[in-house]
C-alpha cells in the first residue's frame, strides 16, 4: 500500500525546513496548535509538519511511497504510536482510510509538504525551474 514516510530529501527548500524523524519511518499528519493554526510558518512548526510514528518526532517533508503492509498492520501502527503519546486512538481506523485515500493518486517517490490544511506535492528545483 502506499504510505507517507519520513524523508530529508528537498530539506532546505523552505527555510524554516526541518526533519528530526528517521529516515523511512512511517508518518500521519498531527493536529496544529494555536499558534500555527492560522500561519504555517508560525514558532511551533506543527502547522507544517508530519509526524513520526517511531521517533514521535516531526518533519516537513514526506514520500510516497509503496510498502508491503497490510490495512490492518497500517492502522494497528497508527493506533499504536497514538496511544505511546497519550492521543485518543478512537477514530484511528478514518485516519488510516483517509492517509491512504490523501496519498492514492500521487506517484510514488513524490515529495510531500503540508502547509496547515493543505497537503501537497512539493515542487522540486527541476520543477520550480521550468
Amino acid at each position: 500500500m502506499k504510505v507517507l514516510v519520513a524523508t530529508s530529501e528537498t530539506q532546505g527548500q523552505r527555510g524554516n525546513d526541518f526533519d528530526f524523524c528517521v529516515e523511512g519511518e512511517l508518518v500521519t499528519v498531527g493536529l496544529v496548535c494555536a499558534a500555527d493554526e492560522y500561519d504555517p510558518d508560525g514558532g511551533c512548526g506543527c502547522g507544517r509538519a508530519f509526524a513520526g510514528l517511531n521517533s514521535h518526532r516531526a518533519t516537513t517533508t514526506a514520500k510516497v511511497k509503496d510498502v508491503e503492509l497490510s490495512e490492518e498492520d497500517y492502522v494497528e501502527a497508527l493506533r499504536s504510536s497514538l496511544a505511546q503519546q497519550g492521543w485518543p486512538t478512537g477514530d484511528v481506523e478514518e485516519l488510516a482510510d483517509w492517509l491512504a485515500q490523501l496519498v492514492s493518486t500521487w506517484p510514488t517517490g513524490s515529495i510531500i509538504e503540508r502547509r496547515g490544511d493543505d497537503i501537497f506535492i512539493r515542487n522540486t528545483a527541476s520543477q520550480t525551474s521550468r
